[in-house]
């Protein structure tokens, strides 16, 4: 299970700060949300950042291991 930890707008969206999700890549992990929280969620993942593992990523094909942690990072405003 990938441990998934959201971050401003992407908290409020999804209703909670931190979840344990089973998928097996990111493009799966990004489905599976989606199903769980609804296109408020969806709208706002199109616009955030995403790390695996502290590694900036895009790739639906990115594979999650066990334990995998997924940061969901919104735009920051600010200078």
């Amino acid at each position: 299970m990938a441990h998934v930890r959201y971050f401003a707008a992407a908290a409020e969206a999804a209703g909670v700060s931190s979840e344990s999700v089973e998928a097996p890549t990111l493009g799966e992990l990004r489905a599976a949300l989606v199903a769980l929280h609804g296109e408020g969620l969806e709208r706002v993942l199109n616009r955030c950042s995403v790390l695996v593992d502290g590694q900036n990523t895009e790739s639906p094909d990115t594979p999650l291991a066990a334990g995998s942690l997924v940061d969901v990072l919104p735009p920051f405003a600010g200078g």
